[in-house]
């Protein structure tokens, strides 16, 4: 259902990559959860005062926010669409992650409420009235939230997006949040032990948790996260396929929302190469991954030298004592200045975040491995520290 949904209300929906598209499903999405939500929030609403269930109403209360959170969506679709401005020079895309922040509060302070009419209700407990109609009203509305749920879900994937997948979530909730009316209905049905109160508690308790997950996963974006590997292998591989592209290493990937992506990588080239062969390779490699990949890739230039078999093989016999310290350390940019009374060895190390060592004891150690390979070599050194593999070579 939901692919013919798609098929007949959003144009050229099969490009997802582009942002008018992914603007038109963020739209479709927002109009059909304040339809539904509404449309269930009123039918709870008179089900809870006509049977007299705090549960029931509160539950018609959390569709309620639901619809304002589809809202929110929906405008924050339209405005994360705006174009870059001189404001804004990377555009306005992260306005999706905080359309989806603001659900996550709104849920989060929807629970809070719900605890405190919950708790009103168990202390002053009201005779609650169970019907075939209530019951009916509630497993209509548990699938509605649960085609809510694949209908977010599967949208959500299509175009990556972080609000539509929290409120794929919320759906989700939703459905659990019900069922346990239900259960408790039954049981006060079976027992004659009035549960409606603990129900809604145990709803509103159901919808704290989720929303302090949503919070979380929605803040990551906005704080900085990084790169999936897939996305990483996928920038290395493509690099290191140009011709006269020797490896490359300090790879940054920055994500300003949806759609704009910024990286930059460090290329290291033959020195002896004409330069400007290399510069031409560099501005192709560029122009592809904004062609193919939507990414706006800067490379730094680094020449190496590939034809001194002195340097090369102090280059190998460094490496090998760095990777006897550990095999989490990986090296480049390494270059040699040779002299008469002593030689300074220049290059970065790269460790991951979390090293076993900080950086001072990790200059400290690789200083005393060098000095073991001839006492007269100094070394120049800077450590990164990375969240990728650190220099891949061909």
């Amino acid at each position: 259902m939901t692919n013919l949904l798609v098929r007949l209300f959003i144009k050229d929906y099969q490009n997802v990559e582009n942002s008018r598209v992914r603007e038109q499903y963020g739209k479709f999405a927002g109009v059909v959860g304040i339809v539904t939500n509404l449309l269930l929030s009123v039918i709870k609403a008179l089900a809870g005062f006509l049977f007299h269930s705090v549960a029931i109403l509160a539950d018609a209360v959390n569709n309620l926010s639901d619809s304002a959170s589809s809202i929110v969506t929906l405008v924050g679709f339209k405005l994360s669409a705006k174009p870059a401005d001189k404001e804004h020079p990377y555009g306005h895309a992260r306005i999706e992650y905080i359309s989806g922040l603001i659900v996550s509060l709104v849920i989060l302070l929807l629970g809070f409420q719900l605890v405190q009419s919950s708790f009103g209700k168990i202390l002053q407990p009201e005779e609650t009235e169970i019907s075939l109609l209530a019951v009916a009203v509630l497993i209509v509305s548990m699938l509605i939230k649960l085609w809510q749920f694949f209908f977010y879900r599967k949208l959500g994937r299509r175009i990556a997006s972080t609000a539509l997948e929290a409120t794929a979530a919320d759906s989700r909730n939703d459905v659990i949040s019900t069922g346990a009316i239900l259960i408790g209905m039954g049981i006060t049905r079976l027992t004659g032990y009035n549960l409606d109160g603990w129900m809604g508690l145990v709803v509103a308790v159901l919808v704290i948790v989720g929303g302090i997950k949503l919070i979380m996963e929605t803040s990551d974006p906005l704080l900085g996260i990084a790169p999936s590997k897939e996305l990483v292998d996928g920038i290395y591989q493509k690099i290191l396929h140009y011709e006269g592209v020797l490896g490359l290493h300090d790879l940054s990937v920055h994500n300003y929302g949806p759609g704009r992506c910024f990286a930059s990588v460090h290329c290291e080239v033959p020195a002896e190469q004409d330069i400007m062969v290399s510069h031409d390779i560099i501005d192709n490699i560029e122009r592809d991954f904004l062609q193919d990949m939507n990414i706006h890739l800067v490379i730094h230039l680094d020449p190496v030298v590939t034809d001194d078999e002195r340097t090369n093989t102090l280059k190998r016999e460094v490496m090998q004592k760095l990777r006897a310290l550990s095999t989490e350390i990986d090296m480049h940019d390494f270059r040699v200045v040779w002299g008469n009374s002593h030689t300074n060895l220049i290059f970065d190390v790269c460790v991951p975040f979390g090293f076993q060592w900080d950086d001072n004891e990790l200059l400290q150690r690789v200083e005393e491995a060098i000095k073991e390979l001839d006492s007269h070599y100094f070394t120049v050194v800077t450590v990164d520290h990375d969240y990728v593999p650190h220099f891949v070579e061909k």
